[in-house]
């Protein structure tokens, strides 16, 4: 690993734990020539998957653009980060199960707002906004109701 601090790239491992329920690594290291310490992950590189937009396009599968948009919507919620982060690895271990080569953009979202409706209907109505685009407020109130009927 190359310190950020000089550009060296001769570190030295202090500690290493598994983190995300045992799918990645962190490492804490040193810089053994100016003593920055940094933090790394790692993780299984997961095979190239292709997810198909609305308008057909092809976009490699990415789990930060997935974090991202959970995290947009739990903003201000009582959701933690490991909530958060397990969630989002519930859901991609689902795709991968399903899916070899391409996911329907759809499909992702459909997943997202199962997980998301279990443990917070306001953060899946926030999602929902966005996934679903809305394009009146009679179309919000239907989705809001559809949730908290909902018996996932």
């Amino acid at each position: 690993m190359r310190c950020k601090s000089c550009g060296n790239d001769d570190d030295k491992v202090l500690e290493s734990r598994t983190v995300r329920g045992g799918i990645a690594i962190r490492r804490r290291r040193v810089c053994l020539q100016c003593g920055h310490r940094f933090t790394t992950y790692e993780e299984i590189v997961r095979e190239s998957l292709q997810v198909v937009k609305r308008d057909g396009r092809l976009e490699e599968f990415s789990r930060p653009k997935i974090l991202s948009g959970v995290m947009r919507a739990c903003q201000k919620r009582p959701i933690s980060m490991e909530q958060i982060d397990k969630l989002v690895d519930n859901v991609i271990d689902v795709i991968e199960e399903k899916y070899d080569m391409e996911i329907p953009s759809h499909e992702i979202g459909k997943l997202l707002m199962q997980h998301l409706k279990r443990i917070d209907e306001v953060a899946a109505v926030r999602f929902a906004s966005v996934y679903r685009r809305f394009e009146s407020i009679d179309d919000f109130v239907k989705e809001v109701k559809t949730i908290g009927n909902d018996e996932d």
